[in-house]
């Protein structure tokens, strides 16, 4: 399973969005800019994130998108699954049945009652996945990027540069 890059540029646009003051929305156009990434791409993404119920679409000219919920209640796997969606990432086509050896008209237990190990391995692996990545809220990537990785410079003038956009919108 390979994630698009969509779920890359959903889950920094939600980091920016953690910042945004309370009741301030955040415009597409500023988010794509200030990433340098297409505005149009994020568009579809944001799409999807609101469909999900993870932001808010604020209608009108001062308008754009704000977090619908705090961001200790949205998790890495809440993004991947608006952006993604929530098909099992593994499709098992049963082809064990296909073999030139068995009898189709009659085929053991073994081949028609019990799950494909495959299948079973992959749903596993997808379920570890799925609980890793839900324990990681947009909150801990926050306190993560902001508290502890980037400078206080960069910290500042990643604040300030969505404050003066705001403030000439």
């Amino acid at each position: 399973m390979k994630f698009s890059v969509g779920v890359e540029y959903a889950i920094h646009c939600l980091l920016y969005m953690v910042n945004s003051e309370e009741g301030k929305s955040m415009g597409i156009r500023d988010l794509a800019t200030f990433q340098g990434i297409s505005e149009t791409y994020l568009s579809k993404v944001f799409a999807k994130l609101s469909k999900s119920g993870i932001i808010n679409s604020i209608p009108g000219v001062k308008g754009g998108y704000m977090l619908a919920r705090s961001a200790e209640k949205i998790t890495f796997w809440d993004v991947v699954e608006a952006v993604e969606g929530s098909e099992p990432f593994f499709q098992c086509a049963e082809i064990r049945q296909n073999t030139i050896l068995l009898d189709k008209d009659n085929l053991p237990d073994t081949y028609t009652k019990c799950p494909c190990l495959i299948k079973v391995v992959m749903s596993e692996a997808e379920d570890e996945m799925r609980k890793y990545l839900s324990n990681k809220s947009l909150a801990w990537l926050y306190d993560e990027v902001y508290n502890k990785k980037l400078s206080k410079e960069m910290k500042n003038a990643t604040i300030e540069w969505f404050s003066n956009i705001r403030k000439l919108s």
